[in-house]
């Protein structure tokens, strides 16, 4: 059995779309169960997941009173019975073939989780630059899981994963005390416990973005804020791409103070000509890539700017508001109830003997 599990909130303008693609996917011969974690939506999406409900009983909705995603997919593990446990988010649209490409990766590699490339939709002149930025090395370093993959290989990260069972059974659930990067802390829980997690070019999705600046900056303010828990949790880091933000708001902010009190511009001098290079150069690369975007590109300079800013910001803002925590590195999934998770998948298995 495959149990997918989508934790939401909000999510009217996309659900359907989201779930017409799990519900048609080919070649399975497995049961799929859809789980749906919402948390108390009030735009409308709980009234189309309850009409899609009356004919496919395949779908089942869960009340999630916290309202963020790591509650919300621990009270789906709780009924889940699937052996191979799929997460997918309610803006986010699968390959037809998605889970039979996850499930042929997962017998023939060799993985405790598996996953492909997803392609961001956007829409608007904003939202198309947002969309080259995100897939940039400039822009967000070497994050695989959003650029073209030729071939498949090891990562530390990855999105809409398709995990075995037992990973849950051995690490518990997703760290509640995260609003933003769970599943990055669960991934790297999952490497530094020997296992493993393969990017296969054959699995592909797709994910509707922010579409403005102001979504961008929030949405990477808070990955930065959140990843300092993670590293403390963890005690490590899984990339250094995570550190450079903050390192570049830390250094730009002595450079201005230096400048101001003193009058010397070296230093910000020193910071600002490379950077500019830089972006100017990832600018040139992208509009040699894609000549039909030109001002989407040419706005690329900016979103650069804002995506690195904001993440940041967000990366220093962390490491104060958790500076008392580096201590405390328990992994709090109260939402997950083991037993009821072991005994879910023992019924599942006994009635299927």
């Amino acid at each position: 059995m495959i149990s997918v599990i989508l934790p939401i909130r909000n999510e009217a303008k996309y659900i359907k779309e989201t779930l017409d693609s799990i519900l048609n996917q080919n070649n399975i011969n497995q049961v799929v169960e859809i789980l749906i974690a919402d948390g108390m939506s009030n735009d409308g999406t709980r009234e189309i997941i309850q009409e899609l409900k009356r004919e496919n009983p395949k779908i089942h909705l869960i009340d999630n009173p916290e309202k963020i995603v790591s509650t919300g997919f621990n009270l789906a593990l709780n009924e889940s019975k699937g052996d191979i446990i799929i997460r997918v988010d309610g803006h986010c649209e699968i390959a037809p073939d998605y889970i039979q490409k996850c499930l042929e990766c997962l017998e023939k590699i060799n993985a405790d989780c598996v996953g492909g490339a997803t392609e961001h939709v956007a829409s608007g002149l904003v939202g198309k630059s947002i969309k080259i930025a995100q897939s940039s090395f400039f822009g967000v370093g070497g994050v695989s899981f959003r650029k073209n993959v030729e071939k498949g290989k090891y990562v530390d990260t990855l999105a809409f994963g398709a995990y075995k069972r037992e990973v849950f059974d051995q690490l518990g659930g997703y760290d509640e005390e995260l609003v933003r990067n769970q599943d990055d802390e669960f991934n790297f829980r999952m490497i530094q416990n020997d296992m493993k997690i393969w990017l296969d070019q054959s699995i592909k999705s797709t994910y509707t973005q922010r579409n403005s600046y102001r979504g961008l900056f929030k949405q990477y303010f808070q990955y930065g804020f959140y990843k300092i828990r993670v590293m403390q949790k963890r005690r490590g880091i899984a990339s250094w791409r995570h550190v450079v933000p903050g390192l570049f708001v830390l250094t730009l902010f002595f450079g201005l103070s230096i400048f101001l009190f003193t009058g010397n511009s070296i230093p910000i001098l020193s910071l600002c000509i490379p950077y500019l290079s830089f972006s100017l150069f990832a600018t040139i690369s992208e509009l040699i890539k894609t000549p039909s975007n030109l001002i989407s590109v040419m706005m690329l300079p900016v979103t650069f700017l804002i995506l690195h800013i904001s993440y940041g910001l967000g990366f220093l803002m962390g490491f104060i508001y958790f500076l008392h925590k580096w201590g405390d590195i328990k992994t709090k999934d109260g939402h997950f109830d083991r037993e009821q998770f072991t005994k879910n998948s023992s019924i599942f298995i006994k009635n299927n003997q």
